[in-house]
């Protein structure tokens, strides 16, 4: 069948509801492998963002492949009530993990996508806070599209159509570059704790009752990182002032490591690099590579444990499923053979200096950040600090149209819009990619950016 009749019937049968179309026409791709998309024709894409950092580990990775093969012929299936290895050890192995770096016993529950993970972690949330249902989340933030998630993601539009239930209150993000000026990061990043603190200086300032002590919020669910906000790099200082501040106040920390998780940013958990333990932490996406859907939640003991949180207080029927959970152990594994830590935090210093030196040579380039191999280059207007999205949409558009020369060689460059006023590239690209593959990004975004400003 033909692209082009494809593309009809794409337009004629599927919902557009679950999906994206950043060009139009939409892309078909045929197959992939390591950094790269190949479509139909044998173009070849590099992928700087890697389906929103769910293949952390490259597309197609053998090792990762090769146990869900042996798991599709050993135990493909079976029903969650009853157990299988795979479970056990990878939930033992994520347990032991949060043990080691948060001093915490803690316990896993399974489910099939962030959102749903994201779902269960509001139920545990309510459950142990004697039905609270109130949280506080970050302006910028994104936790999924479920309706419990919506609820807690800053975006109006993720709600609008859909009628009103319990929303979070959002406060204010530490994002430095467009923060008030004067301030260093670390000075911005205080700034903004004693602000969150300020709601708490009286009752009238409507979330804490001081007579009974007690404040009306359960929880603050934060990405560390923010993702669909921009990968927004907050300053080192301030979540442990954030977290002095709700455990002053009795208000549980839930982080939500969906994007961030399994050593995009150079750690399992990107909160290990601000210094706080977490209450309940939301993991899913690179976990499995993207091969088989799953995620979870870690919790506290005392927050899980079969007395609070029986038997059935959340479910679904996929929620441990035998191919999920082992290629998840895969991956585990995998991560305890090799020093991830040095070796990301090693490609992302080489990726953001080399951004930085491209930020010299273009003065649209607003802004450049980055942990481990979270990136972000904010694109503006030649003043360097005015959003300018219709210039990263055509650079989107540049990219995907696959005529970028390169040592005689032509490529297609896959780039994510992200950002408060989608004018963020957020790069997320394989934590296996290779030094000459960034540089090769660096020739490709040069190009783009090139041929978007000439317009």
């Amino acid at each position: 069948m033909s692209i082009d009749q494809l593309l009809q019937d794409e337009a004629r049968y599927c919902s557009f509801g679950d999906t994206v179309h950043y060009i139009d026409p939409p892309k078909i791709f045929d197959r992939c492998e390591g950094s790269y998309l190949f479509d139909a024709a044998g173009s070849r894409y590099l992928d700087l963002q890697m389906w929103y950092s769910a293949v952390n580990f490259g597309y197609a990775n053998p090792r990762l492949n090769d146990a869900v093969k042996r798991q599709l012929d050993r135990l493909p299936q079976v029903a969650s009530q009853y157990l299988h290895v795979e479970k056990i050890e990878l939930a033992r192995r994520l347990c032991q993990h949060n043990q080691d770096k948060f001093g915490l016993e803690g316990r896993v529950h399974f489910n099939v996508g962030g959102s749903q993970s994201i779902e269960d972690s509001l139920k545990l949330v309510r459950n142990a806070t004697q039905g609270k249902s109130l949280v506080f989340a970050f302006e910028g933030g994104y936790h999924g599209r479920t309706l419990g998630a919506s609820a807690i993601t800053s975006s109006y539009r993720y709600r609008r159509r859909y009628g009103h239930f319990d929303r979070a209150q959002f406060i204010e993000f530490p994002y430095h570059f467009r923060g008030p000026k004067g301030m260093s990061k670390e000075e911005y990043g205080d700034y903004c704790v004693a602000k969150f603190e300020r709601l708490f200086e009286s009752e009238y300032n409507g979330v804490w009752d001081p007579k009974a002590g007690q404040c009306e919020y359960a929880a603050f669910y934060v990405e560390p990182i923010q993702g669909t906000g921009g990968y927004v790099i907050p300053p080192r200082n301030f979540f442990t002032g954030l977290k002095r501040v709700l455990d002053k106040y009795g208000i549980l920390l839930v982080v939500d490591e969906i994007q961030m998780g399994f050593f995009r940013t150079g750690k399992l958990w990107s909160i290990e690099h601000f210094g706080v333990k977490p209450d309940v932490v939301v993991f899913g996406k690179a976990l499995t590579n993207g091969l088989n859907p799953l995620a979870g939640i870690w919790a506290r003991e005392e927050l899980i444990n079969p007395k609070v949180f029986p038997p059935g207080s959340t479910h679904s029927t996929f929620a441990s499923n035998p191919l999920g959970t082992a290629v998840g152990l895969e991956t585990m594994k995998m991560l305890a053979e090799e020093d991830y830590e040095s070796m990301v935090m090693a490609k992302g210093q080489y990726f953001l200096d080399a951004l930085r030196e491209l930020q010299k040579r273009h003065k649209v380039i607003g802004d450049v950040d980055g942990l481990g191999l979270a990136l972000r280059a904010e694109i503006c207007q030649e003043d360097g600090y005015t959003p300018n999205k219709a210039l990263l949409d055509r650079m989107v558009d540049i990219g995907m149209e696959a005529d970028l020369l390169v040592d005689g060689q032509r490529y297609g460059l896959v780039l994510d819009v992200g950002g408060y006023h989608k004018n963020t590239i957020t790069l997320a690209p394989a934590l296996t990619i290779s030094y000459e593959e960034i540089d090769l990004a660096m020739k490709l975004l040069d190009q783009v950016l090139t041929r978007a400003v000439r317009g």
